[in-house]
């Protein structure tokens, strides 16, 4: 019987210990190595190795291989899978680019129109590749599917964000499966909304939550874009950690690679194509359950801000002794200061807020442009290129320019004639040191060509016509450039002055009777009855040559290169064959005109096509179409057109929203502001969300910041927080003088955060509605229903209704009052003729509590839920009155589809306290008596003079209802005549 050698092994237990540790630790190396080899794509991408690249089809899941047999069999069936890299060239494709595909000649500006689409998905005009997500092919009508694999730099949270014109939409997949790709963001779906390039938080749905990415990972990502014929036409796709005051950089060659290597197969090869939800998805309103479209206004979306006032108040003691008490006195302030008569507008200033609260009107702003603070004409004419830079030098297309030398240069002219003698050029530089005054100079004289060569003849007269054929033998050649300098010396030309003078003289009566039309500044395009001269007066002495054929003007633009048939580049190509001239411009029009022995045109015959006609010419066989260049991709910088923004009232946009606030300020004010609660409160707080900051500027003394907050209370309760507190600046006189204009300026001593004295509103004071009526059944019926519906939804008791009636026929309104469900009411009867100011005064003086706050109201208004809190948080006694921006609804519009603009110059709805009210002398009742119109305004200078600081914001879903003058008030209506 054998016996088990304990004693042996208790002498060699450390040895026989060490060799199990050292086994394990070989076990483990050996799995981990076995593992590794599964994830072998994710580890070398970006260094340049070998790695296989099979997408998911739909219905497949990729299988992991974990041998080194499957990873070498996989490596040689390139013939089995197109997908498969199998060198190191063929791997380096796949890297830096994302698969493009182009659905043309489709109109609408949706991404639901592209859907529409027959081809779609499977059959695109074009398949190719792109190097960056951001294209701008300067074209009209197509739609772009952008699809690939995303490759993080690093791991974390990151937010993306779309941005485009016309519509577009980002998907991305939780993984490399296409299955899984989910709309993560997206710039509209009425196809009614567009950005500019750059702007990435000009929507809602511009910008995503935080998406936790890996970068040892893979992502299958898709863009869809649809482009009309009008705009800057533009998509891109910015990424950013998720991290404060980062800015959105857009998602370059790095950091994607291709799904598919497209390049060797056919048109009608479609089963390597992915399908999606993103390429299949569709509307409602395409279904049996046909629905009425969303309105595009961004304010009908639900934002915190519109429900907070249903959160419970924290505890007010708990705020108590949280910030040392400061004097706050603002510099702003203009009290016993004289204000000219209607000049209180110059002294209103805008508060900023944070997040975005989406008040900018950005469905309205297909009609007016007036935020970007660009030119109408401007943006008409030349869109929003200017703020792309384009990543392919442009210097290969025809462009005119001239040398400091004043010689007149044109590039890349292809010549088709056997001499060069032959050529009759097309453009005229007009040279003012060389012109008589008031003389228009047309000079046949011969030209200078320098270091050129003349191509040899075709051999076949029929290859002349295919210059814009990449096969064509001369498209092999290099392009040769032009130069045309000034003409022949005054000597040489003296001999044909003579005869030139007398066909001057005839030309220009003729002149004389026509305008030019400026092309770009400083060119002129005359037009004459064969003949189109180009004239550009900003040179400083140039040549002057004559042109015997029509140019377009639209070819004297720098068009988009193209990479193929660089040699003859379609897009804006001019081909001279003897003396005939082809242009083509962008939109593909072309022109032709040849006339060899300057015999006079003959007019067009019937039937035929006249040069006014707006039909779009068709294509003739032998004209070179336009080429579009579909890789273009461009670079942008973030752009934020609220920092051309100042805190000034604007009178001019009526469509632009609150001023918004840097997210790195809020989150430095607002980490300080946290840290004092919880050290008062033994850390029992914890930030859930910021709902809203509103900040007064004052770069002198300090900035007031009405901070709400929804806080977490002992992990157990959720509470809101609503307080003004100021960061104060500690400055010398003479730096206040000196940094006045600056937000954070370096100061002797670092701002304090600190609670203002006097600057607390009360969260449960009176709130009176002061209206007067006259004869407006309708509309005083809708009023009440509104005041109706506002207790309902708010169980607000504190708030009362005043209106004065000045003799009312069509309805009694007290009945009414007295059947509604408001918490109370005033009825109050006058005699006589409307009187607006007289009405309100006499609404206001009823009221005996002088520490509640009025608000002078109009009959057709829509208020929004939070009007009560809305009104409360910016009235303070003897320091804050509130004017809200209402919005004006145009004719035909309604609260759910709001089409209008915001009533930047009215202050007739006006909160402030009583007290404060008859501190100023209420309404001017004396002046105002049987007219209206002016009586805010002249109310404002009183109420600024006083020392009183007014607030100015947009309210979200605040509405004036549209309505006519016709029957109001005191109007008579004319009798018909009867005949």
């Amino acid at each position: 019987m054998l016996r088990f050698p304990v004693k042996k092994i208790r002498k060699q237990f450390k040895l026989l210990l060490l060799l199990v540790l050292l086994t394990s630790a070989v076990w483990f190396t050996y799995l981990h190595i076995n593992q590794g080899k599964t994830i072998k794509l994710h580890f070398n991408y970006g260094k340049g190795r070998l790695f296989l690249s099979e997408p998911i089809r739909p219905g497949h899941h990729k299988s992991e291989d974990t041998s080194d047999s499957r990873e070498d069999e996989a490596a040689v069936s390139l013939l089995s899978s197109a997908l498969t890299c199998v060198s190191l060239t063929l791997c380096r494709q796949f890297k830096g680019q994302a698969n493009l595909h182009v659905f043309e000649d489709w109109c609408g500006s949706s991404t639901a129109q592209l859907r529409k689409n027959l081809h779609f998905p499977h059959y695109p005009h074009t398949r190719t590749t792109l190097r960056k997500l951001a294209v701008a092919p300067k074209w009209k009508n197509y739609g772009l599917r952008i699809f690939g694999f995303l490759h993080p730099y690093r791991d974390g949270d990151f937010q993306f964000s779309v941005s485009s014109d016309d519509n577009s939409e980002f998907w991305l997949s939780s993984d490399e499966s296409p299955l899984n790709a989910r709309l993560l963001v997206y710039v509209g779906q009425l196809g009614t909304e567009w950005t500019a390039p750059g702007e990435f938080s000009k929507f809602r749905s511009q910008s995503s939550k935080s998406v936790h990415l890996i970068s040892s990972r893979r992502y299958y990502f898709e863009i869809l874009h649809k482009q009309d014929d009008k705009g800057s036409d533009h998509v891109e796709v910015g990424w950013r950690p998720f991290l404060p005051g980062l800015k959105y950089e857009v998602i370059d060659s790095a950091y994607i690679s291709l799904y598919t290597d497209e390049s060797n197969l056919k048109m009608n090869s479609v089963d390597h194509i992915p399908q999606t939800l993103a390429s299949h998805i569709r509307l409602p309103e395409e279904g049996r359950g046909r629905s009425i479209p969303q309105h595009g206004a961004d304010m009908l979306k639900p934002d915190p801000r519109d429900t907070f006032y249903s959160t419970p108040m924290i505890d007010p003691s708990r705020l108590e002794n949280v910030l040392p008490a400061c004097l706050y006195s603002p510099t702003y302030v203009v009290k016993d200061f004289p204000i000219a008569r209607y000049q209180g507008l110059q002294f209103v200033y805008l508060s900023f807020v944070y997040p975005n609260d989406f008040t900018r009107l950005t469905h309205m702003e297909r009609e007016n442009k007036c935020f970007y603070r660009e030119s109408p004409i401007y943006l008409e004419k030349f869109g929003f290129y200017k703020y792309m830079k384009m990543d392919e030098e442009e210097d290969d297309r025809p462009f005119f320019f001239p040398n400091p030398d004043g010689k007149l240069i044109i590039t890349n002219i292809y010549i088709h004639t056997r001499t060069v003698d032959t050529l009759s050029f097309i453009v005229v530089l007009m040279s003012p040191d060389f012109l008589d005054e008031e003389e228009v100079v047309d000079v046949e004289d011969e030209v200078e060509i320098v270091g050129t060569q003349s191509p040899k003849k075709p051999s076949h007269p029929s290859q002349t016509s295919h210059t814009s054929d990449p096969s064509h033998p001369h498209s092999k050649s290099a392009p040769t450039p032009i130069y045309i300098t000034r003409p022949r010396p005054a000597k040489e030309r003296e001999r044909d002055r003579e005869r030139e003078r007398e066909q001057r003289r005839e030309r220009r009566e003729e002149r004389a009777s026509r305008h030019p039309r400026e092309v770009f500044p400083g060119v002129f395009l005359y037009q004459t009855r064969k003949t189109t001269r180009l004239v550009n007066l900003g040179a400083k002495g140039g040549g002057i040559t004559r042109s015997r054929s029509l140019v377009s003007a639209a070819q004297l633009w720098p068009n988009p290169p193209t990479k193929e048939g660089k040699t003859f580049p379609h897009n804006g190509s001019i081909s001279i064959q003897g003396e005939s001239v082809q242009t083509s411009d962008k939109l593909g029009r072309e022109t032709s005109r040849s006339n060899p022995d300057n015999d006079p045109e003959p007019e067009p015959e019937e039937g035929e096509m006249s040069d006014y006609s707006y039909e779009e010419v068709e294509a003739r066989p032998g004209w070179a179409e336009e080429s579009i260049n579909w890789q273009r991709t461009f670079s942008v910088n973030p752009m934020d057109f609220e920092l051309l923004r100042s805190d000034w009232n604007d009178l001019r946009c009526n469509v632009s929203g609150n001023l918004q606030l840097a997210e790195s300020e809020v989150v430095d004010v607002l980490a300080q502001y946290m840290e004092k609660l919880n050290e008062r409160n033994g850390g029992i707080y914890t930030l859930l969300r910021i709902v809203n900051v509103e900040k007064r500027r004052d770069s002198a003394r300090g900035n007031r910041y009405l901070v709400e907050l929804e806080l977490m209370e002992r992990g157990r309760s959720v509470v809101r927080l609503s307080e003004y507190i100021y960061l104060l600046l500690h400055r010398s006189r003479q730096g206040e003088e000196s940094l006045e204009n600056t937000d954070f300026a370096p100061a002797s001593a670092p701002p304090l955060l600190c609670q203002p004295v006097m600057l607390q509103w009360r969260k449960d004071v009176m709130v009176h509605f002061v209206v007067p009526v006259k004869n407006q059944a309708r509309w005083v019926q809708q009023f009440i229903s509104d005041m109706e519906n506002l207790h309902l939804q708010t169980k607000d008791d504190n708030f009362n209704i005043i209106i004065v009636d000045f003799e009312s026929e069509d309805m009694d309104v007290e009945q009414a009052l007295r059947e509604s469900t408001v918490p109370r009411y005033e009825y109050l009867r006058r005699e006589g003729n409307f009187e607006r100011s007289a009405g309100l005064q006499i609404g206001v003086d009823t009221i005996e509590d002088s520490h509640s706050i009025v608000f002078l109201c109009d009959l057709h208004i829509h208020f929004p839920l939070n009007i009560l809190e809305s009104i409360r948080k910016h009235c303070v006694e003897g320091r804050l009155a509130f004017a809200p921006i209402v919005m004006r609804l145009s004719c035909g519009s309604s609260p759910q589809a709001p089409d209008g603009y915001w009533e930047v110059n009215g202050f007739g709805l006006f909160g402030i306290y009583k007290s404060d009210f008859d501190k100023i002398g209420g309404m001017n009742t004396e002046e105002f008596k049987d007219r209206w119109g002016g009586e805010d305004w002249e109310l404002l200078d009183r109420v600024l003079q006083n020392g009183l600081e007014v607030e100015r914001l947009r309210l979200r879903n605040f509405f004036h209802y549209y309505h006519s003058k016709r029957g109001m008030w005191n109007t008579q209506n004319k009798k018909t005549l009867k005949g």
